[in-house]
């Protein structure tokens, strides 16, 4: 048996099932809260010159859209493997609130005060995310094993 799938194995068989599930939540709820950042960023690919006057429209410069297609889809990959979490989940969750400033700060449109605090709540998923890390299920947890 090669000492990874022992490494493997043995973590496994000495983790109670309940860290298990936590550790399937953590990863679930990193997908969860990523996914939207992914399909948006690769959104703004396929529309980038909508995306850029609407960014226009707003009034904040389109020369930025190169930035937030790399934060959304940089970001959203590296939550998902559970790398750089905790500075990730920092960026992102500040990324939301800025969006819901400058995007959705029409809170009498009913739509629009609904985007704003789905992007707060969405920011402080990511502050959780940054105080408790990735989990276990994660490259950051794969690296700190490593290195003990």
């Amino acid at each position: 048996m090669s000492t990874a799938t022992s490494t493997s194995s043995n973590l496994t068989a000495s983790v109670p099932a309940s860290n298990h599930l936590a550790s399937a939540a953590e990863l679930a709820g990193r997908i969860g809260l990523s996914a939207i950042f992914l399909f948006a960023g690769l959104g703004k690919i396929q529309n980038y010159e909508g995306t850029q006057g609407y960014m226009a429209s707003v009034g904040v410069p389109q020369e930025l859209l190169p930035l937030v297609i790399l934060l959304e889809v940089l970001g959203a990959l590296l939550m998902i493997s559970g790398l750089y979490t905790r500075v990730t989940a920092v960026a992102l969750a500040g990324f939301s609130v800025v969006s819901a400033l400058a995007f959705h700060a029409d809170l009498g449109d009913q739509m629009q005060f609904i985007l704003f605090f789905k992007n707060i709540a969405m920011a402080g998923g990511f502050l959780v995310v940054a105080a408790h890390g990735a989990g276990r299920w994660s490259v950051d947890a794969r690296r700190k094993s490593g290195q003990q």
